[in-house]
């Protein structure tokens, strides 16, 4: 599903509001696997099964940054665009905190609320977006960020 694009100033007036849910995103044991290559993060308790069955996880679990990374497709999925962007860019993270594992095999989607929207000096225009990635049975999110976009818009 892809999010609908809106003016400059519809978007600016959901400030405060959630304004979408991603589809569920499935993270099976061979994507972790990918992303340890990828990172050269090989810790046991990601990419051996049967060593990660004796911690209290009982089984692999994602990489905290592999969830981190799905933001941008799950964004791309829930997030309404603005109207006229040339280009959209990450800035960064004022908070980003893992409060529960991913399991081997879990699916993950991100709930967005945009808290705010403010244009800065050089005519960028400044997302905050307050972002909960849920794991499918779970009451925990996986993470709680608030994440930073500029978004150059004209």
């Amino acid at each position: 599903m892809a999010a609908k694009s809106l003016t400059l100033d519809e978007f600016r007036a959901l400030a405060g509001t959630e304004v979408g849910v991603s589809d569920w995103i499935e993270v099976p044991q061979d994507k972790i696997d990918a992303f340890a290559a990828v990172t050269g993060d090989h810790q046991f308790i990601h990419v051996n099964p049967e060593l990660a069955a004796q911690t209290p996880f009982g089984t692999t679990i994602a990489h905290g940054y592999l969830t981190l990374s799905l933001l941008s497709v799950m964004a791309y999925q829930a997030m309404p665009g603005i109207k006229g962007t040339r280009m959209g860019v990450n800035y960064g993270l004022n908070k980003v905190r893992f409060m529960a594992p991913v399991k081997s095999g879990s699916k993950i989607r991100g709930r967005f609320t945009i808290a705010d929207v403010s244009q800065r000096q050089d005519g960028a225009w400044q997302t905050t977006t307050n972002v909960a990635v849920e794991i499918e049975g779970e009451a925990k999110p996986a993470l709680a960020a608030e994440w930073l976009t500029l978004q150059y818009v004209g």
